[in-house]
C-alpha cells in the first residue's frame, strides 16, 4: 500500500479540529517525552505551544547537537532549466508566465559547475522546471556525469520520475531527491495546480514511494508554506515521513521549510506564518524526528537564518541563484523567485563559525 492510499483515508478537517483543540497541558506533556507520537507533534505545532517557544527551542538545540555535533552542512542549488509544462499559481517558471526560457547546454553546465566548485562546494542541488520532453531522463542522463565529476554529493529537485528512471540515474551517481508535495490539502492542490502532470496529485504523492523502492540514499520532503494551513500541512508531512521511515528504512530523510516568495507573474493569497511560528515548526520537527536532516534555504532573511543555525537545522544553502546560468552568467529575469539572504558563501560560513559551529562542505557518506 502506497502513502497515497493512506492519505485518502485521512481527513484534513478532522485533523485540523484535533490540532486546534490542543491545550497548554498537551504541549507541556509533549515537551517531557523522549519520543513523540503524531498526536504529540500536533500539540507542539498548535497555537497552544506558541507560549512554550523557549523550552521547545532549548530541547531542539540539545537534540541537534547530540545527533549532528557542532556542524552545519553547506550546499548550493544549480538551476539547469526554467522550462516548465505545468501551470502553477505560485511559481515564476509557470508555463504561461512571459519570461525568457533557458536550458543549459552540456558546455554551460560545465561552466556553472566550475563556478560553483570555485566557491568551495561539494554538495549541489540540481533544480529544473518540470518539462519531461525537453528536460527529462535523457537530458539528466547526459548532465549527471558532468555534474558528478565536480561534486561528491548530487541532489535533484526536478519533476517526479518513474522507479526505473530513478534506478538509472542512481547508477550514474544521483544521491538524493527532494520532492515537495507543496500541500496535502486536496482542494488547495487543485486550486494551485491548474495544468500539466503536476496536477496529478496521486503521481506526485507516490513519488517518495518510488524513490524508496529504487533505494535512493536520501529522500527530501516538505510542504510549501503558504498554500494552505501550515500547521495541518506539517502534520501530514510528519505522517508521510513516519510512513517512509518504517517502509524504506535503508534511505535517509530530510525536511525543508520553503515559504512562498515573490516571483514574476504570480500573485497568491498566502496562509501567513510568522518568523516565531517558523521557529516553532522547525523545533517541533526536531523533537519528533531526532535524526532527520533539516535544511534552510536563502528564501529566509539573514538574521532569522543565523538564529536558526543552532536550533534545529543541519544544512543551509548560500549565495543561491535561482536562474539557469546564474553563477557563470547571471540574468535576473530568468529567476524562479527572489531570495532574501544574499550574503556571499564566505559571509555565511563566517556567520556559522560565529555560532560556534563548523561549516561542512562534504557529505560524510561520500568519503567512504
Amino acid at each position: 500500500m502506497s502513502f497515497f492510499a493512506h492519505w485518502q483515508k485521512l481527513n484534513w478537517d478532522a485533523l485540523s479540529l484535533t490540532l486546534y483543540s490542543k491545550t497548554a497541558a498537551d504541549a507541556e506533556a509533549a515537551l517531557t517525552k523522549k519520543r513523540l507520537s503524531d498526536d504529540d507533534f500536533m500539540a507542539l505545532v498548535s497555537p497552544a505551544a506558541e507560549a512554550y517557544l523557549e523550552p521547545l527551542a532549548t530541547r531542539s538545540q540539545e537534540l541537534t547537537r547530540q545527533r549532528f555535533g557542532n556542524t552545519l552542512s553547506l550546499f548550493i542549488p544549480l538551476y539547469l532549466s526554467n522550462l516548465c509544462a505545468n501551470e502553477c499559481s505560485y511559481c515564476g517558471f509557470s508555463m504561461s508566465n512571459r519570461l525568457r526560457r533557458k536550458t543549459l547546454s552540456m558546455a554551460e553546465i560545465e561552466q556553472e559547475c566550475a563556478a560553483i566548485k570555485a566557491k568551495g562546494y561539494d554538495s549541489v542541488l540540481v533544480v529544473t522546471g518540470e518539462h519531461e520532453r525537453k528536460v527529462g531522463r535523457q537530458y539528466f542522463a547526459q548532465a549527471l556525469p558532468i555534474i558528478k565529476s565536480y561534486f561528491s554529493y548530487v541532489m535533484f529537485e526536478v519533476q517526479p520520475l518513474s522507479q526505473k528512471e530513478y534506478l538509472q540515474l542512481s547508477s550514474l551517481g544521483l544521491n538524493a531527491v527532494m520532492v515537495y508535495q507543496e500541500t496535502y490539502n486536496a482542494a488547495a492542490y487543485r486550486r494551485h495546480h491548474l495544468r500539466g502532470k503536476k496536477a496529478d496529485i496521486e503521481w506526485r504523492l507516490n513519488t517518495p514511494d518510488r524513490l524508496g523502492a529504487a533505494g535512493i540514499d536520501k529522500i527530501g520532503l516538505g510542504s510549501l508554506i503558504g498554500l494552505a494551513d501550515w500547521r495541518v500541512d506539517s502534520v501530514f508531512t510528519a505522517m508521510h515521513l513516519s510512513y517512509l521511515q518504517r517502509r524504506y528504512w535503508r534511505s535517509r530523510y530530510s525536511l525543508s521549510f520553503p515559504r512562498l516568495r515573490p516571483c514574476a507573474g504570480t500573485q497568491v493569497d498566502t496562509h501567513v506564518i510568522s518568523d516565531r511560528q517558523l521557529v516553532q515548526l522547525i523545533c517541533a520537527y526536531r523533537l519528533r524526528f531526532h535524526d532527520v536532516e533539516m535544511s534552510l534555504s536563502t528564501r529566509e532573511q539573514a538574521r532569522l537564518r543565523d538564529g536558526l543555525f543552532n536550533l534545529g537545522v543541519t544544512a543551509v544553502s548560500a549565495e543561491s541563484k535561482t536562474q539557469p546560468g546564474g553563477y557563470a552568467n547571471a540574468t535576473a529575469e530568468l529567476e524562479q523567485f527572489r531570495i532574501d539572504d544574499s550574503r556571499s558563501t564566505s559571509e555565511v560560513a563566517a556567520a556559522i563559525r560565529a555560532q560556534g559551529l563548523q561549516p561542512v562542505w562534504r557529505d560524510w557518506l561520500s568519503q567512504w
